[in-house]
């Protein structure tokens, strides 16, 4: 279970001036997001995934690709230093570990099925929804930064924060995902473009 719940959450220090945002300038930063989210339709990024342990003394870096077409269908590809790739696509995880394929129904289990919607909004940014999370907002140097603090104890137990950092135009460039021991994984975005055509065949298992 906890293992299936970390491949579900992205497969997911520098010291920096952080200041709590106004409640006007949260709105402002939410209404933002929220207008972007509604006008993408697509998405494709290289990525840098950091997964950060206690009892490692450097954190493990991993590197690849993501797509994201509306409504649902996701894939995140690792090309560094090992192939491995995952696609949510109709209520189904299909993993392909460099050549090994395997899929995991999330529509027969709830929690899946919710945790599946919720990976696609965090890499919209889209998650502010204040029955679900406690969200707090800050100004961190040139981004804005949002913390989503899970209250449904299924999830708060495995995840302590989500954590997404915006540039000024409030589209995602990071994620971080924080458990509640401190470990964490973090995703950096770059070379990211925003509803460029993207065909289904790139979501193929």
């Amino acid at each position: 279970m906890r293992n299936l719940l970390y491949i579900l959450f992205f497969v997911v220090g520098t010291v920096q001036a952080q200041t709590k945002m106004t409640s006007s300038e949260a709105k402002a930063l939410k209404e933002k997001v929220k207008a972007l989210a509604l006008t993408t339709n697509s998405i494709v990024s290289d990525f840098t995934q950091y997964k950060h342990m206690d009892f490692l003394s450097e954190d493990i870096v991993t590197k690849g690709n993501m797509a994201f077409k509306s409504p649902d269908l996701l894939k995140w590809a690792y090309e560094e230093p090992f192939k491995y790739q995952v696609i949510f696509k109709n209520e189904t995880l299909y993993i392909d570990d460099e050549g090994k394929k395997s899929n995991v129904d999330l529509g027969s289990n709830k929690m899946f099925k919710e945790l599946n919607a919720l990976i696609v909004k965090s890499v919209k940014g889209d998650m502010f929804d204040d029955q679900a999370f406690d969200i707090s907002y800050f100004k961190v140097d040139h981004h804005d930064e949002v913390y989503f603090a899970p209250k449904d104890t299924r999830f708060s137990k495995f995840i302590k924060t989500f954590q997404i950092t915006f540039n000024e135009q409030g589209d995602v460039v990071q994620v971080k995902m924080v458990e509640p021991s401190g470990e964490y994984t973090k995703i950096v975005f770059s070379n990211k473009v925003l509803n460029a055509p993207l065909d289904d065949k790139m979501f193929a298992h």
